[in-house]
């Protein structure tokens, strides 16, 4: 009895870990198809399974800042803050909630400050929001390296100034970077893929 008892455990536990697993991959694969909602519920879901896995959990707060749950998406942000202290992504993702749910203002005040992220052109993209520096220095810095990794630094910068516009305001620019980033630039990795959603949800 003991042993099958045992043997019992153990299948239930790898059943647990198999379901988290596939609402975490049913989360990623609903973003990717453009429908925030239906992400955010799988996280959700992964989320009552496996509780301390939130601090980690970055993709479901991209996934709330397009469901327009942008509380729940600023707090999702400074949960993974507490996880990971040093990525800039973070703090723009964090801007762009505060500055939908109150304002640019507010967004700039809470601005999480972050040092030692030396992916370009994080640096300049963070000075940027954070009111320090112009889109033009965003574009000149992502002007390193050379093929595969010259794309991606720009479809880096076009992506956040994209998200950056829109948050000002500026539709139009905000276009004009974000269509760039999910196509003159195109990636396949997550952000990447971040701007060819951000663009079919805007109808662009």
């Amino acid at each position: 009895m003991k042993v099958f008892v045992a043997f019992l455990l153990l299948l239930v536990s790898a059943f647990a870990e198999d379901t988290a697993r596939s609402a975490f991959e049913r989360g990623v694969q609903m973003f990717f198809d453009a429908n925030p909602k239906g992400s955010v519920e799988a996280f959700d879901v992964l989320l009552k399974l496996e509780p301390s896995v939130k601090p980690q959990l970055w993709q479901r707060g991209l996934s709330l800042y397009y469901a327009a749950d942008f509380k729940a998406g600023r707090e999702q942000f400074e949960t993974h803050q507490t996880y990971n202290t040093n990525d800039v992504e973070n703090a723009a993702w964090h801007f762009l909630c505060v500055a939908k749910a109150d304002s640019v203002e507010a967004a700039r005040k809470v601005l999480i400050p972050i040092e030692g992220d030396a992916r370009v052109p994080m640096k300049q993209v963070h000075d940027l929001f954070a009111g320090k520096a112009k889109p033009e220095d965003v574009l000149k810095a992502a002007e390193s390296g050379e093929g595969n990794e010259l794309r991606n630094h720009r479809c880096y910068a076009h992506l956040y100034l994209g998200l950056y516009f829109e948050a000002i305001g500026e539709q139009a620019k905000s276009k004009e970077h974000v269509v760039k980033a999910a196509r003159d630039y195109k990636m396949d990795h997550y952000m990447g893929k971040v701007a060819q959603v951000h663009m079919k949800l805007r109808g662009w």
